[in-house]
């Protein structure tokens, strides 16, 4: 069985598709000259973010000069930050959840559409590689190609809705961004196949790996970027060149390698042709914006030291003044990012209650772990131990104030077992990479001030990530760090975005 093939407007837009399908390649060429002839003559380049979370793509793409258009997200709360930040908060259409299993046409008829190809320029997402390793080994240019593909299998529904998008849409560019384990997923280089299936369907393509450490995040976060443009741009794929130099620790050099280690091999065609290395700066470009000169002009949080901050969820109903100035560009950058801007303070500058760990934290040195942490929390323990019972007391009565006194000094956790569940930030450095896992307990990025003895805050992980300051997260404190740890920085989407809005601006010239 073969997927229909749309040649015709008509045929086209006459019902809403009940099955994958195809548009024909003269249609299809006639969608996107539309577009092309729109922007030309000063229409908006508008963008649709599948899979947006709350919306870190959106952001470095608007700030590119793109217009968010829409955004597909199923977690209710992480479409509410999108929509509220993107389209104010009455726009409920905005503001609500819905799964990528969403038909376009009815997604965008939500939106008073009729006809899906009018409507986006730039379709943007980071679906999750399940959707495209779980295929199996079949390729998936194979299942995108066949009907009834979700009836085999139906782990491909993800990607099968992806590409309907793309299809339905019919977007001047895509870009798609995952972690770089995809490059080696299951057996397989998903952005080889994905790339195999968009050039079927008229895009030119490359994916590489790139560092937001080199593009002024304060924080080494490693991701794949996939960049495909139709062929009516004309235009070659380029990379956004870094703007910052900074050696990346080995644990990310061998993670890059891992990850690249069958790009020479393709399972299924016998070698690689789109990836492109990734782009190398010069070595008198700026160091990397450092942790400290993220953090430093934010306000002290020390109630926790006093005994003062209450347990239970946190809300972010209190603004918590700046203190002073920005003590860094990139301070400043963060009050002041255009449409996000903040003149007073921040509301969502709130933190974690962990009463056994403060002082573990204010006697552990940057860039120590959690096998440091565990043997300070030992010494922490004896010295206790001494101090109630004296040196000289006989080991049966330390033994046991030692094991009553356990669990108020030393965490639970086998330090041979988690050697990086605990991490100590260096204050001169970029963050390690921030993960959706702080929304559960914050250990991987315990702040670099042992004065202030504490895991980061909201506010601070968003920075890390380079959310601006007036940027809101809808929820409470968990839900805001989950929505944070899952979202691509803003300024490294920015970067790529620019090379994007760059391919159209001149085809529209």
């Amino acid at each position: 069985m073969e997927l229909p093939v749309y040649d015709t407007m008509f045929e086209y837009s006459r019902t809403e598709p009940a099955r994958p399908y195809r548009v024909a390649e003269p249609l299809r060429h006639a969608m996107r000259e539309r577009k092309l002839l729109r922007i030309a003559h000063g229409g908006s380049v508008r963008c649709l973010d599948l899979f947006a979370g709350c919306g870190g793509l959106s952001l470095g793409f608007q700030a590119a000069g793109l217009q968010p258009w829409a955004a597909v997200e199923f977690d209710a709360l992480a479409a509410a930050s999108h929509g509220l930040n993107f389209f104010g908060v009455n726009q409920t259409e905005h503001t609500r959840a819905r799964d990528v299993s969403v038909s376009p046409f009815s997604f965008a008829n939500d939106f008073g559409v009729s006809d899906p190809s009018t409507a986006v320029d730039v379709l943007v997402g980071g679906p999750p590689c399940q959707a495209f390793a779980r295929v199996g080994r079949a390729k998936l240019r194979e299942v995108a190609d066949h009907p009834e593909a979700f009836k085999l299998d139906h782990r491909a529904r993800l990607y099968l809705d992806f590409l309907a998008y793309i299809e339905a849409f019919q977007p001047l560019a895509v870009v798609m961004e995952n972690v770089p384990d995809v490059l080696n997923f299951g057996g397989m280089n998903i952005p080889e196949e994905v790339c195999d299936v968009l050039e079927s369907r008229g895009y030119n393509c490359r994916y590489t790996l790139l560092n937001s450490a080199h593009y002024g995040v304060p924080q080494m976060r490693e991701r794949m970027f996939l960049i495909a443009l139709a062929s009516e741009l004309g235009r070659p794929v380029t990379l956004p060149a870094p703007t910052h130099r900074h050696v990346l620790p080995s644990g990310y050099e061998g993670t890059r390698a891992v990850a690249l280690k069958n790009l020479g091999e393709d399972l299924f065609k016998g070698g690689t042709s789109r990836f492109q290395r990734p782009p190398e700066g010069s070595e008198d470009l700026p160091a990397a914006i450092t942790a400290e000169e993220a953090l430093a002009d934010l306000p002290p949080i020390t109630l926790h030291l006093e005994g003062k901050l209450r347990r239970g969820a946190r809300r972010f109903d209190e603004l918590i003044r700046y203190s002073g100035p920005p003590l860094s560009a990139y301070g400043r950058l963060m009050r002041e990012w255009t449409g996000f801007e903040s003149n007073e303070g921040v509301s969502d500058h709130v933190i974690r209650s962990l009463p056994r760990d403060y002082k573990i934290f204010a006697r552990m040195k940057p860039g120590d772990q959690y096998p440091q942490a565990y043997e300070l929390a030992q010494l922490m323990l004896e010295e206790e131990v001494e101090r109630r019972v004296g040196a000289d007391a006989s080991e049966s009565r330390k033994h046991n104030l030692r094991e009553q006194l356990r669990a108020e000094f030393v965490p639970p956790y086998d330090a041979s077992k988690f050697p990086n569940k605990w991490r100590k930030m260096e204050p001169d450095a970029p963050a390690r990479t921030l993960m959706a896992h702080l929304g559960k307990d914050g250990y991987s990025h315990i702040h670099y001030d042992s004065a202030q003895a504490r895991t980061i805050s909201v506010r601070e992980a968003a920075r890390l990530q380079s959310f601006p300051d007036g940027f809101k997260f809808c929820g409470t404190m968990n839900p805001a760090f989950r929505q944070i740890g899952n979202a691509v920085p803003p300024l490294l989407a920015k970067a790529v975005a620019g090379e994007v809005m760059s391919a159209i601006r001149k085809a529209t010239q």
